[in-house]
């Protein structure tokens, strides 16, 4: 489980380097988990360069190009706990939840993603350039 404050993993301000005994992530599979609607949820808030446009969200920002926007380690913290950057986000902690997080009872306390799925996501986020 990735901890934000765990020895060894040094959390700049608005970055997330990875964690230590992780690969590096697959782009592939990350393309496959950011447009599973069930898995990760992805889609249901954000839109971008995925499967079946007309079922992806306008909630949160479009991920067209964010690979340009952002380095992986700024990708990683904001898919792992977005919370971190604005605590009023909407998105939910992929990392184990915290005492007070509204999440649903079978995930409290529960990493939503394994560390290795970040990472196939945050690999497939960065390839995103225009």
């Amino acid at each position: 489980m990735i901890g934000l404050a765990s020895p060894g993993t040094a959390l700049a301000q608005d970055a997330l380097p990875r964690p230590a005994g992780i690969a590096p992530g697959d782009v592939t599979e990350g393309a496959r988990l950011v447009a599973d609607r069930q898995k990760s949820l992805c889609v249901l808030c954000h839109s971008g360069p995925f499967p079946n446009p007309h079922l992806q969200g306008n909630l949160a920002p479009d991920l067209s190009g964010i690979g340009a926007r952002l380095s992986e380690s700024e990708i990683r913290l904001r898919v792992t706990d977005m919370k971190r950057l604005n605590p009023d986000s909407l998105m939910p902690t992929y990392a184990a939840s915290k005492a007070g997080e509204r999440v649903a009872t079978a995930w409290r306390g529960r990493p939503m993603l394994a560390e290795q799925e970040i990472e196939h996501i945050v690999a497939y986020l960065a390839s995103l350039k225009p």
